[in-house]
């Protein structure tokens, strides 16, 4: 992962950078035929851009190596009763690095995430992560839901059931969708693009 000067970064970039990292270093697919049945999705195998079953798997010692990098953090000094108006606050930012450290539950996370029906696929050379949930309703409509940055597919998990399931929250069953949430070229859990030229068109194109 690259250097990051953590004095300088937002609480949001933070939790981005955090997550890419542990994307670069590994991820895993796992067959799973049940996940391709309940999204409607034909398997290729033989196609490069076939679309494969995923579940996030990230290895023990990733997490450790993570805790440790928090855990030798170098802070920049702060001038006195500076706060927010040269960066993040000092005293904010070692509470933030504090709670990635100690308490936020990764495992917790990854579990609720991979309840979610996930996939991979390649697009434009790049392997692209997604979500395809799909709503009872065979008729709902399909719905693209694009993050920007940083941030990730973690920001739309709370309107994923009211957009499928909208009558168990008081709506009715033909406002519902089949949503697909894919992660951004280079973030979360797809690949990284090897070239230039992957600007916000191409990616739309994508």
């Amino acid at each position: 992962m690259t250097q990051l000067n953590l004095r300088s970064m937002s609480a949001g970039l933070i939790v981005a950078a955090i997550l890419a990292f542990v994307q670069t270093v590994h991820t895993q697919r796992a067959a799973e035929p049940a996940a391709l049945a309940r999204s409607g999705l034909t398997p290729r195998p033989s196609d490069a851009s076939a679309i494969l079953p995923f579940k996030i798997q990230v290895p023990n010692a990733v997490l450790t190596d993570l805790k440790q990098r928090l855990s030798q953090a170098r802070f920049a000094d702060e001038l006195p009763d500076a706060g927010w108006d040269y960066g993040t606050n000092l005293a904010y930012l070692k509470r933030l690095a504090d709670y990635w450290r100690d308490k936020y539950d990764w495992r917790a996370q990854e579990k609720k995430l991979n309840e979610l029906d996930q996939f991979k696929t390649k697009i434009d050379g790049v392997d692209i992560h997604f979500i395809h949930q799909r709503s009872k309703n065979s008729n709902a409509m399909p719905l693209l839901l694009l993050n920007g940055w940083p941030s990730s597919i973690v920001e739309y998990t709370k309107v994923i059931d009211p957009l499928t399931d909208p009558v168990a929250y008081g709506g009715r069953s033909e406002d519902s969708f089949h949503v697909v949430i894919p992660s951004m070229p280079g973030f979360g859990f797809s690949g990284k693009p090897r070239e230039r030229g992957y600007n916000p068109e191409r990616i739309a194109r994508m």
